[in-house]
C-alpha cells in the first residue's frame, strides 16, 4: 500500500477497520438496530400530520386534534431519545475500536529497527497515532453506519411518497439526476482536498515536533524570525488546504438548497395544477405531507455526501495508519534461548555491517568491514577513533539494533540472533552521551515503570554510584519530576540517574557511548567513580574520545573508517608508534593534564 487511494469503499481496508469492532459486537447491533429504528419513523410524523389535517382540523375536531398532537410529542420524544442513543454508542463504538488500534500503532511502532525511524520523521508518526486515528473513529460516528440509516430514510422516505401519490412523486423527483451529478463532482474535489489536508496535517506536526524540541538551538543562535517565516509558509499551506475543502462545500450547499427549491416548487406548480383541474382528486394533507417528505428527502441526501467525505477522509486515515502498521521493520525475534545467566564473553568474528540493508552492498557502503575481536567475561573493552569511525555502529549491533549483513556475534558461545531478543537486550544495559530522561519522576525514570524493581534497590543502587545525596536534596527526593528530558537536572545529574538505571536492571553486558564527554571535570570524577563500581563484575564496553577514561582497559580497539587499525592495552599501543600514540599525544600534553 505505497499510494494513498482515499477510496471509500475500498472493502479490503474496510475489513481490516472492522476487525476492531469485533470485541464490541454488541454495541455494534445495537447501533445498527437504532439506526434502522430511525430510518422508518422518521416518514411517520408526516404522515400523522397529514391524517390529523385531513380527519381533524378540517373537520374541526378539537378533541381529535389534541389526541394527535399528544401522539406526535411522543413520537417526538421517542425519535429524539433514539437519536441521542445511536449517537452516544456509535461514538462509543469509534472510540473503542480505535483505543484498541492506537494500542496496536503504538506497539509495532515500539518494535521497529531504528533503521525506520532514522528515515521517518517522529511528527509523522504522531499524526498517524492521533489525528489519523480520530478520523477512522468518525467512520463510525458520522461515517458508514450514519450513511446507511441516511440512504435507508431516502428509500423509506420515497417508496411512502409513491406509495401515496405516484405521479406527484415523479414530479418532485425530476431534479434528482442534478443533484447526483452535482455530489459525484463535488465528491472528485473533496477527495483531493482531504487528502491535501492530511499530509499538511503531516507536515505540519512534524515541522512543530523537530522545531519545540530544538527550542534552545534556535534561541541560541537566535532564529526565532526565520524559523517563525518557515513556520508561516507551512501552516499558510495548512490553511490553503482547508479553505479549499471549505470552497467546495460552500458551492455544494447552495446548490443542494437550489435543487431543493427547484423539486418545492415543482410540487407547488404540480399540486396547485391537480388542485385545480381535479379538484376532488388532490387532497390538501397530500401536498402538506409532501413538503415535508422534500424536506425530509434531501436533508439526508445532502448529508449523505458530507457523510461520505467523512468515510473518505478516514478511510485515507486508514490507509495511513495500516501502512505503518503494515511496516515489516521490526527486528525478527526468531531466538529461544534464555539461560539462567549470561557470563558476558563476547565474539566477533569477521563482522561486515552497513545502514543499507539491500542485499548487495558494495565495500566502500560498509560502515564495519571485518570486524573480530573477543571480551572475556568481566573484562573490560574500549574502542576509539574519529567520529564515523563506526564506534557507535558496535553497539547497536549487538543490542541487535541493526543486523549485520556478513560475519557471526556471539554470546557466550550462542549466536545473538538465537537469543530471545528481549532477553537479549534485557541483559545489555547502555548509557549514552545524550541522556533521555522523560517528563516523569526520578524513581520511575529509573525503574522505566518496572513493577519488579523496589524502591530499596532504587536507593540502595544511588548510594552505590553516589547519587544519593543530591536526590535526597530535591524536593519530593525519588518522587521529583524532572520535566521533559531531564530539563530541571543538570548534565551530570542527569548522567548519574542513568547509571542507577543501568545498575538496578543487574546486566551481565555494561555499554558506555561517551557517558563523560557531557560533563565537566568536577562531575567527570564523581561520574567516573560511579563508572567503577558499575563495571565491577561486568563484561564492559566503553567508547570515550577521553583517552584517560580508558586507560584500565583490557583491550583498546582503534577503528578507523569502520576498520580495526590496532589493539592491544594502553602499554602495548603506545610502544606500537601508531594512531592511537598519536592520538594520546594530541590529548595530553607534557605535563600529563588532559586537553578539554
Amino acid at each position: 500500500m505505497s499510494k494513498i487511494t482515499g477510496d471509500a469503499f475500498n472493502v479490503n481496508l474496510l475489513k481490516r477497520v472492522f476487525e476492531y469492532v469485533k470485541p464490541y459486537r454488541g454495541v455494534f447491533r445495537w447501533s445498527i438496530v437504532l439506526t434502522l429504528s430511525l430510518a422508518l419513523i422518521t416518514p411517520v410524523r408526516p404522515l400523522l400530520i397529514g391524517y390529523t389535517l385531513d380527519h381533524f382540523i378540517l373537520v374541526g375536531n378539537y378533541s381529535g386534534l389534541v389526541r394527535m398532537t399528544i401522539l406526535m410529542l411522543v413520537l417526538l420524544l421517542l425519535q429524539s431519545g433514539i437519536q441521542y442513543s445511536q449517537t452516544l454508542l456509535t461514538n462509543t463504538l469509534g472510540q473503542s475500536a480505535i483505543k484498541d488500534l492506537r494500542i496496536n500503532v503504538f506497539n509495532h511502532i515500539s518494535r521497529l529497527r531504528l533503521k525506520y525511524f532514522d528515515r521517518t520523521p517522529i511528527g509523522q508518526l504522531i499524526t498517524r497515532t492521533v489525528s489519523d486515528l480520530e478520523t477512522i473513529a468518525d467512520i463510525f460516528s458520522e461515517g458508514l453506519i450514519a450513511m446507511v440509516g441516511d440512504l435507508l430514510q431516502v428509500i423509506v422516505i420515497v417508496v411512502v411518497m409513491f406509495y401515496i401519490d405516484w405521479e406527484l412523486s415523479l414530479v418532485v423527483l425530476l431534479p434528482i439526476p442534478l443533484l447526483i451529478v452535482a455530489t459525484r463532482i463535488f465528491q472528485k474535489s473533496i477527495k483531493v482536498a482531504f487528502q491535501e489536508i492530511r499530509t499538511e496535517v503531516s507536515n505540519l506536526n512534524t515541522y512543530l515536533q523537530e522545531h519545540i524540541s530544538g527550542i534552545s538551538i534556535i534561541q541560541y543562535f537566535a532564529r526565532e524570525e526565520q524559523e517563525y517565516k518557515k513556520f508561516l509558509k507551512i501552516n499558510a499551506r495548512y490553511r490553503d488546504a482547508n479553505i479549499r475543502s471549505n470552497w467546495y462545500y460552500s458551492i455544494f450547499f447552495p446548490v443542494v438548497e437550489l435543487i431543493s427549491a427547484l423539486s418545492l416548487g415543482l410540487l407547488i406548480w404540480y399540486g396547485s395544477k391537480m388542485i385545480l383541474e381535479k379538484p376532488l382528486t388532490v387532497r390538501p394533507d397530500i401536498i402538506v405531507m409532501f413538503i415535508m417528505f422534500i424536506n425530509m428527502l434531501f436533508r439526508p441526501i445532502r448529508e449523505l455526501a458530507d457523510k461520505f467525505n467523512t468515510l473518505q477522509m478516514g478511510m485515507v486515515g486508514a490507509e495511513r495508519v495500516f501502512k505503518v502498521l503494515d511496516t515489516q521493520e521490526a527486528t525478527v525475534n526468531a531466538g529461544t534461548y534464555r539461560p539462567e545467566k549470561i557470563n558476558g564473553n563476547i565474539v566477533f568474528d569477521q563482522v561486515w555491517f552497513s545502514y543499507n540493508q539491500d542485499d548487495e552492498v558494495p565495500e566502500d557502503g560498509y560502515v564495519l568491514k571485518n570486524i573480530s575481536f573477543e571480551v572475556k567475561a568481566g573484562q573490560t573493552i574500549a574502542l576509539v577513533g574519529a567520529t564515523g569511525a563506526g564506534k557507535s555502529s558496535t553497539i547497536n549491533i549487538l543490542n541487535r539494533f541493526y543486523e549485520i549483513q556478513k560475519g557471526e556475534i556471539k554470546i557466550d558461545g550462542v549466536r545473538i540472533a538465537d537469543y530471545e531478543l528481549n532477553f537479549l537486550r534485557s541483559n545489555i544495559a547502555t548509557v549514552l552521551q545524550d541522556v533521555f530522561l522523560f517528563s516523569d519522576t526520578i524513581f520511575n525514570n529509573i525503574t522505566l515503570n518496572n513493577p519488579e524493581i523496589s524502591i530499596e534497590e532504587v536507593v540502595d543502587a544511588a548510594k552505590k554510584v553516589g547519587a544519593h545525596d543530591f536526590i535526597e536534596r530535591l524536593p519530593g527526593g525519588y518522587h521529583y519530576n524532572v520535566m521533559e528530558r531531564g530539563a530541571t537536572l543538570s548534565a551530570g545529574q542527569a548522567q548519574l540517574i542513568s547509571f542507577i538505571r543501568a545498575l538496578v536492571y543487574r546486566p551481565a553486558i555494561l555499554v558506555l557511548d561517551e557517558a563523560t564527554s557531557s560533563v565537566d571535570t568536577e562531575s567527570e570524577l564523581m561520574i567516573q567513580r560511579a563508572i567503577d563500581k558499575l563495571m565491577q563484575g561486568r563484561t564492559s564496553i566503553v567508547i570515550a574520545h577521553r583517552l584517560s577514561t580508558i586507560q584500565k582497559a583490557d583491550l583498546i580497539i582503534v577503528l578507523d573508517k569502520g576498520e580495526i587499525k590496532e589493539k592491544g592495552t594502553h602499554q602495548q599501543l603506545l610502544k606500537l608508534d601508531g594512531y592511537y600514540k598519536r592520538l594520546y599525544e594530541l590529548q595530553f600534553s607534557s605535563s600529563g593534564i588532559a586537553k578539554s
